[in-house]
Parts: structure tokens; C-alpha cells; sequence
């Protein structure tokens, strides 16, 4: 139990983490990394294709025959005790391109002992988000492009405080199976509130991936560049709390980011080893969450991110680490259970 100012304390962690952004807009774990192999590869992948029904709640392309009688459960243990998940399947209609999908994704902010303004014990309260996502993948004829969108239910409950919304998905995935080379756009959270916290509309948190991933021919490795946030070009921000003296006390070199750090903020990249193997090695680094959250004069391994995945038979298991800061790490943990044929 904790008293109500860690739960604001931890709620606005978790939704100015990515500062620029990340307060702008309401419902963001939308935005949160459920799939332990997007996690250990350095950010939320829209290439990401076989076998993965969690792939389709970042990029509805992605939604495909493999993913038939899949079933992926993910759980995260997030930072101040906040705990998040999903869950996705998909079922393809036989002999057909068209692919249908199913995800939940959840957030459980905890219990907490609330207060009034005074000091007064006003119960404890809990806090939690959720959504529903149906959605609908199809592989255009002849051709190696693939399209897909998603429509999501939002749920929102923080102490007294209720709201619902709607979302929609809309993604386009380039497969060259020749080439083994994935090319994807995915555009999340386009809709609106339904009800509102206290009579104020706020928006969704609009995100535009793209991304590109390829096997190398010569080596078992496979990278992933991911270029995010691209609905809004300046995520870079002057930090006064890294304003520095000059050398021999000549005045304060103010922290101004540059345009190549602006740049950087929206990549983030990967490397899978051994990704068509039982077992196979993720390393990942994210370069917007390395800027923002690391120490002046500390090496903190912000942004670095690792992970594995272990194939039993049916069963596959996948875990990641991501690094945030001195302090603060998380575990993402991952089963695919695959009934299907492929």
C-alpha cells in the first residue's frame, strides 16, 4: 500500500518517461512495450511478422496466417510497482487472405491509501486501464504487400475517476520472402474520448512507426531499425538541470540539443541472433530513451535493452531486460502457445 502521492508520483512516471510527449495525451500505456522481443530489440516493432500475435497490436499488417491458433500471453513488472500485459490470438478464415485478430492490453496501477487535502484517510482506492482490440489483416493479391487496421475499446479507472474511448489502427507491411526483408508503417491511436476524467477532451496518443528488418545472408543475425514518433519531428528539449559552468567560471553553457540528438531521439535499433534457431540472443538500444534519462557524468546504460527467446516443441518463451536508468530496470516475460500449422 502507498499513500496517494506515490500514485501520482508513479502515474506520472510512467507517462512523462518520454517527456516531450509523453504528457500530451491521455490512455498511454497504449504506447508501452508489451512484446518482450519488441522490448529486447530497442522499441515497438511493425516488422515484426511470424507466428506473433502480439505483433498485430503495433502494426494490423502484421496480422497473418502464421498467427493462426496462436495464442501470446506477455507480462511486464513495470517501474513503482506498476504491473502491465497482453494478450493476442488470430484466426484466418481457410483457404482465404483474411486474417482476423484479438488483443487485450492491461494496466494495473496498484492499491493506495487515499487522503483529502487535510491529511484525512479517505479509504483506499485502486487504479487501471484497459482495451480491447479486434482487428483485420489482409495480404493484397499477387503482390508482397499486406494491410491491416484495428478498432480498440478503452477503458480508463484512476481512483473516482472513469473514462472510455475509442482507437483505431491502420498499418502496411512489405514481405520479400526472397530477400527475407520486412518493411512496415503502422499509424496507432487515431479516435477520441468518449467520457472524459472531468468534463476536459484530451487527445490519444497519436504514435507513427516505420521500420525496416532484414536477415543478413552471410551471418545468423538479423537487424531491426525502427524510426518512431514520426507524427512529430522535435522531441529534443532544452534541460536546465544540465546547464554546465565553463572552464575558469566564464558562464554557463546552456544544454541545447542539436539537431543530429533531435534526429537520433527517433531511432531506436536491434539485432536477433540466431532468429531462425530454437534459441536466439536480442540486444537493443533506444536512443530517445538513453537522452532523456541519463545522469551527467554517470554511466547509467540508459536505453540499452537485451533479451532471449527459448522454443520447446509448441511452446516458446521470450524474455526481456530494458534498461531506464541507475535505479530502475524491467522484466518483460513471454509465452507463445502455437496450435497452428506453421
Amino acid at each position: 500500500m502507498k499513500k496517494i502521492v506515490s500514485f501520482y508520483i508513479g502515474y506520472f512516471l510512467l507517462v512523462n518517461c518520454f517527456s516531450q510527449i509523453g504528457g500530451r495525451a491521455t490512455y498511454q500505456f497504449l504506447n508501452l512495450e508489451t512484446a518482450p522481443k519488441h522490448a529486447a530489440l530497442g522499441g515497438k516493432l511493425v516488422t515484426d511478422y511470424r507466428s506473433n500475435p502480439i505483433a498485430g497490436l503495433y502494426n494490423p499488417a502484421a496480422i497473418n496466417e502464421t498467427m493462426t491458433a496462436n495464442f501470446s500471453v506477455n507480462y511486464t513488472n513495470y517501474l513503482a510497482d506498476i504491473n502491465y500485459g497482453a494478450f493476442a490470438t488470430a484466426y484466418t478464415i481457410p483457404r482465404t487472405y483474411h486474417t482476423f485478430h484479438l488483443g487485450v492490453i492491461y494496466i494495473d496501477y496498484g492499491d493506495f491509501d487515499g487522503f483529502d487535502l487535510d491529511g484525512n484517510s479517505t479509504g483506499n482506492f485502486g487504479a487501471n486501464e484497459g482495451a480491447l482490440s479486434l482487428g483485420y489483416g489482409y495480404k493484397l493479391p499477387n503482390s508482397n504487400f499486406r494491410v491491416g487496421a484495428n478498432v480498440k475499446m478503452i477503458n480508463s479507472s484512476l481512483e473516482q475517476y472513469q473514462s472510455l474511448g475509442v482507437a483505431g489502427d491502420i498499418g502496411v507491411l512489405y514481405v520479400k520472402e526472397e530477400w527475407d526483408l520486412n518493411i512496415g508503417l503502422s499509424i496507432r491511436n487515431i479516435g477520441k474520448q468518449l467520457t472524459t476524467y472531468a468534463g476536459i477532451e484530451e487527445d490519444l496518443p497519436l504514435e507513427v512507426t516505420f521500420g525496416i528488418a532484414q536477415t543478413l545472408k552471410q551471418a545468423p543475425i538479423r537487424w531491426h531499425l525502427n524510426i518512431q514518433n514520426l507524427q512529430q519531428y522535435e522531441l529534443a528539449f532544452t534541460n536546465e538541470n544540465r546547464n554546465q559552468e565553463n572552464d575558469f567560471g566564464e558562464g554557463t553553457r546552456v544544454d541545447d540539443p542539436s539537431f543530429f540528438n533531435n534526429l537520433l531521439r527517433h531511432v531506436n535499433i536491434g539485432a536477433e541472433f540466431f532468429p531462425k534457431k530454437a534459441v536466439n540472443l536480442r540486444l537493443g538500444f533506444n536512443f530517445r530513451r538513453a537522452e532523456e534519462l541519463k545522469i551527467i557524468d554517470q554511466r547509467s546504460f540508459a536505453g540499452l535493452s537485451a533479451g532471449f527467446g527459448l522454443k520447446i516443441r509448441k511452446l516458446k518463451f521470450n524474455y526481456a531486460w530494458t534498461r531506464y536508468n541507475l535505479t530502475g530496470s524491467t522484466s518483460t516475460f513471454g509465452l507463445n502457445l502455437n496450435f497452428g500449422k506453421y
